[in-house]
Protein backbone atom coordinates (compact mmCIF):
# COMPACT_ATOMS: atom_id res chain seq x y z
CA UNK A 1 0.00 0.00 0.00
CA UNK A 2 1.46 3.35 -0.98
CA UNK A 3 1.74 5.99 2.30
CA UNK A 4 1.85 9.51 3.31
CA UNK A 5 2.42 10.69 6.46
CA UNK A 6 -0.46 13.36 7.10
CA UNK A 7 0.61 13.87 10.20
CA UNK A 8 3.49 13.09 12.41
CA UNK A 9 2.91 9.10 13.69
CA UNK A 10 -0.04 8.89 11.55
CA UNK A 11 0.33 7.17 8.41
CA UNK A 12 -2.54 6.60 5.77
CA UNK A 13 -3.28 5.41 2.48
CA UNK A 14 -1.95 7.76 -0.48
CA UNK A 15 -5.78 6.89 -2.32
CA UNK A 16 -8.61 6.92 0.76
CA UNK A 17 -6.33 9.05 3.02
CA UNK A 18 -7.42 6.25 5.69
CA UNK A 19 -4.82 4.73 8.35
CA UNK A 20 -4.23 1.39 7.26
CA UNK A 21 -6.48 -0.42 9.42
CA UNK A 22 -9.33 1.45 8.06
CA UNK A 23 -8.63 1.82 4.18
CA UNK A 24 -11.78 0.82 2.21
CA UNK A 25 -9.37 0.75 -1.28
CA UNK A 26 -9.88 -3.00 -1.37
CA UNK A 27 -13.84 -2.68 -0.33
CA UNK A 28 -15.31 -2.83 -3.97
CA UNK A 29 -14.08 -2.56 -7.32
CA UNK A 30 -14.25 0.44 -9.86
CA UNK A 31 -18.17 1.90 -11.08
CA UNK A 32 -18.84 1.89 -14.79
CA UNK A 33 -21.18 3.98 -15.87
CA UNK A 34 -22.06 5.40 -19.41
CA UNK A 35 -22.23 8.99 -18.04
CA UNK A 36 -18.96 10.74 -18.15
CA UNK A 37 -17.83 12.49 -14.74
CA UNK A 38 -15.83 15.60 -14.33
CA UNK A 39 -15.10 17.40 -11.13
CA UNK A 40 -14.18 20.91 -10.92
CA UNK A 41 -12.53 21.11 -7.62
CA UNK A 42 -12.17 24.16 -5.83
CA UNK A 43 -8.69 24.77 -4.81
CA UNK A 44 -9.07 24.85 -1.32
CA UNK A 45 -10.70 21.77 -1.63
CA UNK A 46 -8.49 19.41 -2.68
CA UNK A 47 -6.59 19.82 0.80
CA UNK A 48 -9.88 18.77 2.97
CA UNK A 49 -9.65 14.73 3.42
CA UNK A 50 -13.36 14.33 3.88
CA UNK A 51 -14.17 15.85 -0.08
CA UNK A 52 -16.02 13.56 -1.53
CA UNK A 53 -14.48 14.81 -5.17
CA UNK A 54 -11.24 12.93 -4.22
CA UNK A 55 -13.82 9.94 -3.84
CA UNK A 56 -15.61 9.99 -7.38
CA UNK A 57 -12.00 10.66 -9.22
CA UNK A 58 -10.99 7.25 -7.43
CA UNK A 59 -13.54 5.26 -8.06
CA UNK A 60 -15.83 5.84 -11.36
CA UNK A 61 -13.73 4.68 -14.72
CA UNK A 62 -12.99 7.07 -16.64
CA UNK A 63 -13.86 10.46 -14.48
CA UNK A 64 -11.87 13.59 -15.02
CA UNK A 65 -10.55 16.07 -11.58
CA UNK A 66 -9.55 19.56 -12.41
CA UNK A 67 -8.43 22.23 -10.26
CA UNK A 68 -10.47 25.38 -10.14
CA UNK A 69 -8.40 28.62 -9.12
CA UNK A 70 -9.48 32.09 -10.05
CA UNK A 71 -6.44 33.37 -11.19
CA UNK A 72 -6.21 30.57 -13.59
CA UNK A 73 -9.32 28.72 -14.21
CA UNK A 74 -9.16 26.07 -16.52
CA UNK A 75 -10.26 26.00 -19.95
CA UNK A 76 -13.35 24.34 -21.52
CA UNK A 77 -11.26 22.64 -23.99
CA UNK A 78 -9.99 21.15 -21.40
CA UNK A 79 -12.86 19.72 -19.69
CA UNK A 80 -15.28 19.23 -22.34
CA UNK A 81 -15.73 15.50 -23.82
CA UNK A 82 -16.43 15.51 -27.17
CA UNK A 83 -19.66 14.25 -28.87
CA UNK A 84 -21.24 15.22 -25.75
CA UNK A 85 -24.03 17.44 -23.91
CA UNK A 86 -22.28 18.97 -21.19
CA UNK A 87 -24.34 19.35 -17.85
CA UNK A 88 -23.34 21.88 -15.20
CA UNK A 89 -25.09 20.77 -12.17
CA UNK A 90 -26.00 23.80 -9.64
CA UNK A 91 -28.52 23.82 -7.59
CA UNK A 92 -30.36 26.87 -9.26
CA UNK A 93 -30.31 25.19 -12.90
CA UNK A 94 -32.73 23.74 -14.66
CA UNK A 95 -34.56 21.07 -13.37
CA UNK A 96 -33.84 17.24 -14.86
CA UNK A 97 -37.37 16.72 -13.53
CA UNK A 98 -38.72 18.90 -16.77
CA UNK A 99 -35.96 17.85 -19.02
CA UNK A 100 -36.23 15.24 -22.28
CA UNK A 101 -33.41 13.36 -21.09
CA UNK A 102 -30.73 11.92 -23.74
CA UNK A 103 -29.07 8.56 -23.12
CA UNK A 104 -26.57 8.83 -20.28
CA UNK A 105 -23.57 7.91 -23.25
CA UNK A 106 -24.47 10.91 -24.61
CA UNK A 107 -23.95 13.33 -21.83
CA UNK A 108 -20.90 14.64 -19.62
CA UNK A 109 -21.85 16.36 -16.31
CA UNK A 110 -19.52 18.68 -14.88
CA UNK A 111 -19.84 18.82 -10.89
CA UNK A 112 -18.48 21.31 -8.78
CA UNK A 113 -16.59 20.78 -5.42
CA UNK A 114 -16.14 22.89 -2.93
CA UNK A 115 -18.40 25.12 -0.06
CA UNK A 116 -21.45 26.78 -1.26
CA UNK A 117 -19.56 30.17 -2.04
CA UNK A 118 -16.69 28.09 -3.49
CA UNK A 119 -19.21 26.65 -5.84
CA UNK A 120 -21.01 29.84 -6.31
CA UNK A 121 -17.73 31.33 -7.71
CA UNK A 122 -17.06 28.30 -9.98
CA UNK A 123 -19.91 28.02 -11.36
CA UNK A 124 -19.93 31.61 -12.83
CA UNK A 125 -16.83 30.49 -14.31
CA UNK A 126 -18.01 27.90 -16.30
CA UNK A 127 -21.34 28.25 -16.60
CA UNK A 128 -20.92 29.27 -20.17
CA UNK A 129 -19.43 25.85 -21.09
CA UNK A 130 -22.89 23.95 -21.07
CA UNK A 131 -26.52 23.37 -19.72
CA UNK A 132 -26.81 24.41 -16.15
CA UNK A 133 -29.09 21.74 -14.85
CA UNK A 134 -30.23 20.66 -11.44
CA UNK A 135 -31.48 17.36 -9.43
CA UNK A 136 -34.19 16.87 -7.40
CA UNK A 137 -32.99 16.31 -3.82
CA UNK A 138 -34.64 15.85 -1.07
CA UNK A 139 -34.92 14.46 2.45
CA UNK A 140 -31.06 14.56 4.77
CA UNK A 141 -27.82 13.92 3.73
CA UNK A 142 -26.08 10.70 4.27
CA UNK A 143 -22.69 12.41 4.75
CA UNK A 144 -21.76 12.89 7.99
CA UNK A 145 -18.12 13.87 8.13
CA UNK A 146 -19.01 17.85 7.86
CA UNK A 147 -21.37 19.14 10.82
CA UNK A 148 -23.55 21.65 8.24
CA UNK A 149 -24.94 18.92 6.73
CA UNK A 150 -28.96 19.46 6.87
CA UNK A 151 -32.27 19.28 4.91
CA UNK A 152 -31.75 20.09 1.49
CA UNK A 153 -27.80 20.14 1.91
CA UNK A 154 -25.69 17.51 0.24
CA UNK A 155 -22.66 16.27 -1.05
CA UNK A 156 -20.79 16.55 -4.28
CA UNK A 157 -20.93 12.90 -4.62
CA UNK A 158 -24.87 12.90 -3.65
CA UNK A 159 -25.81 14.65 -6.00
CA UNK A 160 -23.92 12.35 -8.88
CA UNK A 161 -25.76 10.04 -7.20
CA UNK A 162 -29.21 11.56 -8.13
CA UNK A 163 -27.95 12.19 -11.77
CA UNK A 164 -27.57 8.42 -12.02
CA UNK A 165 -30.85 7.36 -10.64
CA UNK A 166 -32.61 10.28 -13.29
CA UNK A 167 -30.90 8.65 -16.11
CA UNK A 168 -30.98 5.08 -15.02
CA UNK A 169 -27.68 4.19 -14.22
CA UNK A 170 -28.75 2.11 -11.81
CA UNK A 171 -25.97 -0.91 -11.44
CA UNK A 172 -23.46 2.92 -11.37
CA UNK A 173 -26.20 4.77 -8.56
CA UNK A 174 -25.87 1.48 -6.11
CA UNK A 175 -22.44 0.81 -6.58
CA UNK A 176 -21.10 4.25 -5.90
CA UNK A 177 -23.69 3.99 -2.82
CA UNK A 178 -21.41 1.29 -1.48
CA UNK A 179 -18.37 3.10 -2.12
CA UNK A 180 -19.89 6.56 -0.20
CA UNK A 181 -21.27 5.19 2.31
CA UNK A 182 -18.30 2.97 3.10
CA UNK A 183 -15.95 5.63 2.90
CA UNK A 184 -18.45 7.96 5.56
CA UNK A 185 -18.42 4.78 7.82
CA UNK A 186 -14.70 3.69 7.62
CA UNK A 187 -14.14 7.73 8.43
CA UNK A 188 -16.19 7.91 11.62
CA UNK A 189 -14.32 4.61 13.04
CA UNK A 190 -10.51 5.97 12.11
CA UNK A 191 -11.90 9.38 13.88
CA UNK A 192 -12.80 7.54 16.87
CA UNK A 193 -16.59 8.31 16.78
CA UNK A 194 -17.68 4.19 17.43
CA UNK A 195 -21.74 4.94 18.16
CA UNK A 196 -21.91 7.45 15.39
CA UNK A 197 -20.41 4.93 13.12
CA UNK A 198 -22.55 1.83 14.68
CA UNK A 199 -25.90 4.14 13.97
CA UNK A 200 -25.00 5.29 10.68
CA UNK A 201 -24.25 1.59 9.42
CA UNK A 202 -27.76 0.12 10.76
CA UNK A 203 -29.05 2.90 8.49
CA UNK A 204 -26.53 1.80 5.07
CA UNK A 205 -26.97 -0.62 2.36
CA UNK A 206 -23.09 -1.53 3.29
CA UNK A 207 -23.96 -3.53 6.75
CA UNK A 208 -25.60 -5.96 3.81
CA UNK A 209 -23.69 -6.26 1.24
CA UNK A 210 -20.06 -6.41 3.00
CA UNK A 211 -20.41 -7.88 5.96
CA UNK A 212 -16.74 -9.57 5.91
CA UNK A 213 -14.85 -6.55 4.98
CA UNK A 214 -16.97 -4.41 7.69
CA UNK A 215 -16.04 -7.16 10.03
CA UNK A 216 -11.76 -6.46 9.17
CA UNK A 217 -12.56 -2.76 9.40
CA UNK A 218 -13.60 -3.15 13.40
CA UNK A 219 -11.01 -5.94 14.60
CA UNK A 220 -8.30 -4.55 16.51
CA UNK A 221 -4.80 -5.16 14.92
CA UNK A 222 -1.72 -5.12 17.36
CA UNK A 223 0.50 -1.76 17.21
CA UNK A 224 -1.77 0.14 14.90
CA UNK A 225 -3.66 3.21 16.46
CA UNK A 226 -6.98 3.14 17.86
CA UNK A 227 -8.12 6.28 15.92
CA UNK A 228 -6.59 8.56 13.56
CA UNK A 229 -5.97 12.20 14.86
CA UNK A 230 -7.11 15.04 12.81
CA UNK A 231 -5.82 18.00 11.31
CA UNK A 232 -6.50 21.38 11.44
CA UNK A 233 -7.43 21.34 7.83
CA UNK A 234 -9.99 18.14 8.33
CA UNK A 235 -11.42 19.68 11.48
CA UNK A 236 -12.11 23.17 9.47
CA UNK A 237 -13.53 20.95 7.00
CA UNK A 238 -16.29 19.19 8.68
CA UNK A 239 -17.36 23.04 9.71
CA UNK A 240 -17.73 23.91 6.07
Amino acid sequence: MARSVVLAGTVRCERCQLPPRWCVCAGLGPVESALQVDVLMHSREQWRPSSTGKLIERVVTGAGAHVYRREAPPERSTVAAAGRELWVLHPLGESLATMTLPPAANVQVLLLDGSWGEAAEMVRAVEPWGRRVSVPMTGKSRYWLREQQGEGKFSTIEALLAVLAVLQERDAEAHLRLHFELLVYATLLARGRKWPAAEYLEGSPIKKALPEFLARLVQPRRGEPHAARRSPTERQGEAE
